[in-house]
């Protein structure tokens, strides 16, 4: 879907653009983003906190903008000119977001982002399931969206948690995630990018062999979706999970993908408007899914906006992406391991562009803080992993994470900085 008022492809793209690294003009792309043009304490702005939230190019701003500007009213609920355009704006939504993660629209429920998409499979398809002496086989390298509904499910079951661990390079150890599939397993939670090493876990694999076990499978893919080509379908997953403001979308966006069977068996999350067909005091016949579990107004606008950050994405080819995003992360390594006294956490062979790292003698705080002052924008904390910084011993890093939109200087400017950091605090 192309958002009302917006021209595609925009203006960074060759014809035929999207098909390789060498097909795109990044310098142009970049031009597409608003906010990497400004100044932060007199430098310029080097955003290096992707992970956390992507920037919006300026087709999914207008895309917002539009929507309320002409076309703002409920969906679903009016069938007024208004009504119909904004409902057909926002299904158009699901349509290209299906479409993005190569799934059907009607297995997709549209949600405020993975944490959300997470509980839902967690209250819906798991608290009922579940009972004392199951267990739920968790990775380390897990955000605490993937670990803490798990937690709960886990205390009103009787379940337990079990942990699937990893190397010390931050690849999962897949010989003892094989040996901890036993019978009790019944749920299998896996991020398919880590959002703190960036590893790149092989999540196809790993659903196949959990459902020789009769083990279903969440996985987490918030970090997965905006940097690199998804395929629900090929993965072979029970559920997964994304996030539209990492996807260059709006924030409070997202969705769950979920095996049809699991959706009209799974009893709704949150009651509410749109999400049933009839209702008496005598009881209630839900809607078909995925709208039994959209009760009440959602982010309309949101929506439109994800939809026009999915198809931006895809003009630029998450291919292209990928490999532009796999340039940027050797350059960005290369140059750290030239600093002295830095410790990178995980060196997966396989792995995204994030990059977690401490200086010797610096708190990740303070580091924060003093690139700030350059321009550089960087994490600092514990990343939202607690039990995967305990399982390196450290009580935080920074995190430099990469986008598409960054460049080769902007790495330099970073390096630059993080040297003249590590003086102050020598």
């Amino acid at each position: 879907m192309n958002a009302p008022g917006v021209t595609y492809p925009h203006p960074g793209l060759p014809p035929q653009a999207g098909e390789g690294v060498g097909r795109v003009d990044w310098t142009r792309v970049r031009e597409d983003f608003p906010l990497l043009r400004r100044e932060v304490h007199g430098k310029p702005l080097v955003y290096l906190d992707s992970a956390n939230t992507g920037q919006k190019p300026v087709a999914v701003i207008e895309a917002v903008d539009d929507f309320y500007r002409r076309h703002n009213a409920n969906v679903s609920r009016a069938v007024h000119a208004l009504g119909t355009e904004a409902t057909e704006s926002y299904e158009a939504s699901r349509r290209a977001l299906a479409r993005f993660l190569n799934v059907r629209a009607d297995e997709l429920v549209l949600c405020s982002g993975t944490t959300f998409a997470i509980n839902l499979v967690a209250y819906s398809w798991a608290l009922p399931r579940l009972k004392a002496g199951d267990v739920i086989l968790v990775s380390r390298m897990e955000h605490h969206a993937n670990i803490v509904p798990w937690q709960l499910v886990a205390q009103r079951t009787g379940a337990t948690i079990k942990v699937a661990d990893i190397t010390p390079e931050g690849t999962l150890d897949l010989d003892a995630l094989w040996r901890a599939m036993t019978p009790e397993v019944k749920l299998l939670a896996v991020a398919h990018v880590s959002n703190v090493l960036g590893t790149v876990n092989p999540v196809r694999e790993i659903c196949r062999e959990a459902r020789k076990r009769g083990i279903a499978t969440v996985v987490d893919g918030s970090q997965a979706a905006p940097h690199r080509p998804v395929d629900v379908a090929a993965i072979g997953c029970d559920f997964y999970a994304v996030t539209g403001h990492k996807m260059c979308g709006p924030t409070g966006t997202g969705a769950l993908w979920a095996r049809r069977e699991h959706l009209q068996a799974m009893p709704p999350f949150i009651g509410g408007g749109e999400m049933i067909r009839e209702v008496s005091f005598d009881g209630t016949v839900f809607n078909d899914p995925p709208h039994k579990f959209e009760a009440g107004t959602p982010n309309i606008a949101g929506f439109v906006g994800l939809g026009a950050a999915v198809d931006y994405l895809q003009g630029l080819g998450m291919a292209a992406i990928e490999a532009r995003e796999i340039e940027l992360l050797a350059h960005m390594t290369q140059a750290l391991d030239a600093v002295g006294g830095v410790r990178i956490f995980g060196r997966a062979p396989e792995k995204a562009a994030v990059v977690s790292f401490l200086v010797e003698g610096a708190h990740a705080h303070d580091l924060a803080t003093l690139l700030d002052l350059e321009g550089v924008a960087v994490r600092s904390g514990q990343h939202c992993a607690h039990p995967l910084l305990q399982f390196y011993g450290v009580a935080a890093t920074c995190r430099a994470s990469l986008a598409f939109y960054n460049t080769h200087e902007e790495i330099d400017a970073f390096i630059a900085a993080l040297q003249k950091a590590r003086g102050l605090l020598g």
